[in-house]
Order: structure tokens, then C-alpha cells, then sequence
């Protein structure tokens, strides 16, 4: 036995220790590797305070940032099928479901809801990176296909905000008809004459940029985002060429007319409700009547 690990050393920790103060107070940029404290970054909507970098958002933060007052009514799409292939890698596709609803506490990887923006009936869904790297599958595809009805049947504008890594290679090629799916579905919105905004956050890449991430009257980026099809080591191994600095990167795509336009998410909200204020049509008990023929 060693005395002085087994029996100084606990009684030295058990005086220095503070009962009662909470653990994770920091967190660390990835970015620039600074330590923040965790009520700042909260303050600052999961913005680094020293380089700008945009941290993840959990969905239902976002949704509390972007509506009227942080309210609104969640839309739940149909259940989808589990484990359509039964498919298995390293482990069960199953499994690898409940470990992520376990860790998110939801379904699957979007979370779709509807409310105001600016006094604005307005349908947003959000993804969620932590949920199988934010991988498009059938549920996936049913909650986008929800939202966009949503949108129709409220006559509100849709606003998707994407962080995916694209789509889940474990349902095969039934995740990969959800890029028509949803395609179809933002087709659907705007032949109802209503906006469709696409928000791109990092990453956004795969079947999700090649559908319907790229089809908004909008594409608006966050800053630093990474956008695209495939990850820039395969295309420089495909084209064997080196690519330019800040490829793919959402600066990079404005400046290469992909997006119109990078906003930093401080400023995000007070975007879309402006957007949405230019783009829905007034409704006829809101246009002001003619003066009367003298």
C-alpha cells in the first residue's frame, strides 16, 4: 500500500476542493484554441469572442434565436422505417440510432417548427450535427417534406438551416431518392408563391448541397462555413491539382456567386425577417384600398 497516494493525497484534495461549483466552465475554440467561458460563448450565440469562428447551434437553440420571442410549435413528420437494409458496419445501424437519440434527445437529424419572424408566419428546419454527422436518411427526407407542407398549407415562407455532413451511407440508395424527395418538396413551396431561404452552415456538404441546400431564392452562409460536394482532399486527388486558399469555404463561394450573400449569426435573424419582409407578397386585407374616383 502506498500511504502517501492512497491516503495523503485524498485527504489534500478532499480540503481543496470547493463543493458545489459546476464542471465544463470553459470551452475550447477549435479554431484558434482560446478558452472561453461558457457563459460568454452562450451570450455570444456560440461565437468564439477572440477569432469569430461559429461554433455548432443546437437546434432548439437556433429556433429560439431565429422566431419571434423564441416561440414556436414544433412540426413532427411521420415516422420513418428503422433500418430499412439492416444494415451493419463497425456496429448495428440501430444502435447507432439510439446512441444518437440518447445524446440529442430526438428522432433524427432535423428539427422542423413553425411561428413568426418580424410579425411573419414562417416555417424553419434546422439540422442537427451531432445526430450521425447531420446525415440525410428517409427521416430526414419526411421531416423537409413536413416542413415544405407546413409552409404551403400556412402560406409561410420555408427556412432551412443545414449543417450536414450529407447523406447516411447506412440506408443506401433509399437515402440518397431524398435528394429528389426534398427537391420536389422546395419545388412545391415556391410554386405556392412563397420564399425559400437556404441557411448553410458548417459543414454543409454531400446529397444535401447537390438537392436542396442550393435551391434557395437565398443562399445565405455563415461565415467560415465549409460548402460542397465532395471534401477537398478527393478532388485534389481526382484532379491532382492543389486548390486555391479558402476553397469551399463560404467567403470563397460569395465571391464565386454560390451564395448571395455570408451573414455572422449575430446578425442573422434581423437578415431573414428583412428578406421575408421583401419577398411574401402582402396579403389583400393588407393592401391599402384605392381613394375613391372624384
Amino acid at each position: 500500500m502506498n500511504w502517501l497516494t492512497n491516503f495523503v493525497r485524498p485527504k489534500i484534495r478532499a480540503l481543496v476542493r470547493k463543493d458545489g461549483v459546476p464542471e465544463n466552465l470553459w470551452d475550447k475554440c477549435p479554431s484558434c484554441g482560446q478558452m472561453i467561458f461558457r457563459r460568454d460563448l452562450e451570450a455570444a450565440l456560440q461565437v468564439c469572442t477572440h477569432c469569430g469562428h461559429h461554433l455548432p447551434v443546437e437546434p432548439k437553440r437556433r429556433l429560439a434565436q431565429l422566431f419571434d420571442e423564441g416561440m414556436y410549435e414544433r412540426i413532427e413528420p411521420p415516422r420513418a422505417v428503422v433500418d430499412p437494409l439492416r444494415f451493419r458496419d463497425r456496429k448495428r445501424y440501430t444502435d447507432r440510432l439510439k446512441e444518437a437519440q440518447a445524446a440529442t434527445g430526438e428522432r433524427d437529424a432535423v428539427l422542423a417548427a413553425h411561428g413568426t419572424m418580424g410579425g411573419h408566419p414562417t416555417v424553419i428546419a434546422v439540422f442537427d450535427f451531432r445526430f450521425i454527422g447531420g446525415s440525410m436518411g428517409m427521416a430526414v427526407g419526411d421531416a423537409i417534406l413536413a416542413a415544405a407542407d407546413a409552409a404551403v398549407q400556412l402560406g409561410a415562407p420555408l427556412v432551412i438551416v443545414t449543417a450536414t455532413g450529407g447523406a447516411r451511407m447506412q440506408e443506401g440508395a433509399l437515402s440518397l431518392m431524398q435528394m429528389a424527395r426534398t427537391t420536389i418538396a422546395v419545388d412545391r413551396v415556391k410554386e405556392a408563391g412563397l420564399p425559400y431561404i437556404a441557411v448553410l452552415t458548417n459543414p454543409t456538404t454531400g446529397g444535401v448541397t447537390a438537392s436542396f441546400a442550393m435551391l434557395g431564392d437565398v443562399a445565405i452562409a455563415e461565415p467560415g462555413a465549409i460548402i460542397g460536394f465532395a471534401g477537398a482532399r478527393v478532388i485534389e486527388d481526382t484532379i491532382r491539382q492543389k486548390l486555391p486558399e479558402g476553397f469551399q469555404r463560404a467567403e470563397y463561394l460569395l465571391d464565386h456567386g454560390m451564395v448571395d450573400m455570408v451573414v455572422p449569426r449575430r446578425e442573422l435573424r434581423q437578415q431573414l425577417v428583412r428578406l421575408i419582409g421583401l419577398l411574401v407578397a402582402p396579403r389583400p386585407d393588407d393592401v391599402p384600398a384605392l381613394p375613391a374616383a372624384s
